[in-house]
């Protein structure tokens, strides 16, 4: 139940939130898709994940809820640094080391090994640099990496 009560109260989140980005503009262009592209992607994952959720909860309790103890709390609260550091690191170290930082760590919350993490954090940076900086012409920051781009 805690499934589907949390990935409801998401989804209507992400619906509220597209709603405001829907009406975003920016006094210039500066990229071809325009500055909404990048949330209401984001917000299309999420709520696919959600749907997801709603539709087929997590079955490996078999009916009984997991209790609110001091692992899952950890887990929140660690999630909720990584989302805070990748914001404000963003800018600094750049698009690609930051979200290599993030996904390792969510990979790491979530029980993956360190090679494994390692891999998915590269693949998932990388994937979505190439999406939106190449295919979506969405300009994301490089920062540290800024001397390597030609």
């Amino acid at each position: 139940m805690h499934d589907r009560i949390f990935a409801g109260i998401t989804l209507l989140l992400c619906c509220v939130l597209a709603f405001l980005a829907w009406g975003y503009s920016a006094s210039f262009s500066y990229e071809p898709v325009g500055p909404k592209a990048f949330p209401l992607l984001l917000l299309l994952l999420i709520a696919f994940g959600c749907v997801q959720l709603l539709l087929k909860p997590s079955s490996d309790t078999h009916g009984e809820e997991p209790p609110l103890n001091w692992e899952v709390m950890f887990k929140a609260l660690a999630f909720l640094g990584l989302m805070i550091g990748y914001a404000v690191l963003f800018e600094t170290l750049g698009f690609i080391p930051v979200s290599v930082l993030f996904g390792i760590g969510m990979a790491r919350l979530y029980g993956g090994s360190w090679l494994q993490s390692l891999i998915s954090g590269v693949v998932l940076a990388l994937g979505l640099y190439l999406l939106f900086d190449r295919a979506l012409a969405v300009p994301l920051p490089l920062g540290i990496l800024a001397t390597l781009e030609s």
